[in-house]
Formats: structure tokens, C-alpha cells, sequence
């Protein structure tokens, strides 16, 4: 369970920081919004990206990976229709600020997962 509320909290910090950073990115609301945007990440993450990596697995080879991140920002853009349509106020410009965003999201997840390596790592 703490894993699963570590997890969550990266990608609220992920989101909070493509928001900082990215300037087609906003978000208007309070930090209750964000967590909810992190939870509706993190379930697309578990039950859509994985699909979406096994249809496109020969492009993700092709492009020696680099089309992950195209899922990602689909996962991202994903995220802005379901948050806009609960009424979270999450607004992302287009493809290329969902792309920018995407990847400060990663490598923000990148960075916190590191940090918090050992509490992530599984128990036997």
C-alpha cells in the first residue's frame, strides 16, 4: 500500500512540475485536483499504456524506443480529456506541449523514483 502512495504522490509531483515548467500546460484548481490528475494518470499507466505498448511494440523497436514517449504524451492528452470531463481544470495546449510535458514528467518520475528507491523496492 505505501508503494502505491508513493507512486502516486511522484506522478502528482510529475504533473505539478510539467505545469511549473511547460508553458502550454495549466492547471486551475487546487492540489486536491492534482492528486486526482496522478490517480487518473498512474490507472492509465496501469491498464492502457501497457496495450498501447504491445500494438505499437514493432515502432517502439523501430524507433530503438523513442516512440514511448508519443505514448506518453498520448497518456498525458488522455488524462486532460478525462480530468476536463470530471471537472478538473487541466488545459494542454496541443501535441507539442503534451510532448514537453511528457518528458518532464518522466524525467521528473525518473529523479523522485531514484530518490526514493528503497521504499519503492519490493519486500520479500
Amino acid at each position: 500500500m505505501t508503494k502505491f502512495v508513493i507512486r502516486w504522490l511522484i506522478n502528482a509531483v510529475a504533473l505539478y512540475a510539467a505545469v511549473w515548467i511547460v508553458p502550454g500546460i495549466e492547471y486551475l484548481g487546487s492540489w486536491t485536483g492534482i492528486l486526482w490528475l496522478a490517480l487518473i494518470i498512474g490507472l492509465l499507466n496501469a491498464l492502457v499504456r501497457p496495450l498501447l505498448k504491445f500494438l505499437t511494440c514493432p515502432l517502439i523497436i523501430l524507433t530503438l524506443g523513442l516512440f514511448t514517449l508519443v505514448i506518453n504524451t498520448a497518456m498525458l492528452l488522455l488524462t486532460r480529456t478525462i480530468g476536463q470531463s470530471l471537472g478538473i481544470g487541466l488545459t494542454v495546449d496541443g501535441f507539442w506541449s503534451a510532448l514537453l510535458g511528457s518528458l518532464v514528467m518522466s524525467i521528473v518520475s525518473v529523479i523522485m523514483s531514484v530518490i526514493f528507491h528503497n521504499e519503492l523496492k519490493s519486500k520479500k
